[in-house]
């Protein structure tokens, strides 16, 4: 049954203009902490790792949370749409796989932003004149970024399922990655869900060694809460009050 989910929201999504945000937004970052870095050379002297730097600070504090935002307040859109939550849920499927298709999907979509970042990163390093070897820190960087961002999905999911508005999930979204970078600096990364995507990419600090059992277990809880609290949330909503 979590398959036949899976497939019909991935057929939503070939079918909608959302992937438009994944094919722009990650361009801004990209220029942004490019041309910062060229402006900048004289301070930010470490090759790539100024350069991810740069780019990282802007995408995980303003475009990956907003990004995740649109993209999961579009998943449950459909269904606050109209009164489709009575097909919706009077559909024989159970709330825990409808939950779980969706977040399965929002995680597939934090691994495509990560990647398009990783090749924005390697085209903007050769477009900045960069002629060292590629840090092979990269595909942890890319790795863990995409596992800290589940953890951003599975808050921006429930909070779009309770919210019928479009609107606020992604500003709540926008404002906690503003918050995640900030409560990072103040060394309480690994107690908020936004802030673990800062960490896993490594931004702004490429150089920082990641605490990888409560990074990891922090990722886990927030998920698992997010997504128990969805499942409780769609399995006792009132059909008849949408």
């Amino acid at each position: 049954m979590l398959l036949r989910c899976l497939k019909a929201e991935g057929m939503k999504c070939r079918r909608s203009p959302v992937w438009l945000a994944f094919l722009v937004m990650p361009l801004f970052p990209a220029v942004l902490g490019t041309v910062n870095y060229l402006g900048n050379t004289e301070v930010l002297e470490n090759g790539w790792y100024s350069l991810w730097s740069q780019h990282t600070l802007f995408s995980s504090m303003f475009f990956l949370p907003a990004q995740f935002g649109v993209f999961c307040a579009w998943q449950w859109r459909l269904e606050h749409t109209d009164r489709n939550w009575n097909s919706f849920m009077t559909a024989p499927v159970p709330a825990r796989d409808l939950c779980l298709a969706k977040l399965i999907l929002a995680a597939g979509v934090s691994l495509l932003a990560q990647v398009s970042i990783a090749v924005l990163f390697l085209i903007s390093g050769k477009v900045a004149g960069i002629t060292a070897p590629v840090p092979p820190e990269l595909g942890n960087w890319v790795l863990l970024g995409t596992v800290g961002g589940i953890s951003v999905c599975a808050v921006q999911l429930l909070l779009s399922l309770i919210i019928r508005a479009f609107a606020p999930p992604v500003a709540i979204g926008l404002i906690g990655g503003i918050g995640g970078l900030m409560l990072t600096a103040y060394g309480y990364g690994y107690a908020f869900p936004y802030s673990l995507l800062c960490l896993g990419m490594r931004a702004n600090n490429p150089a920082m060694v990641l605490d990888l059992a409560p990074f990891l277990l922090s990722v886990f809880l927030y998920t698992a809460l997010c997504t128990v609290l969805s499942i409780r949330v769609l399995s006792h909503r009132d059909v008849t009050a949408e």
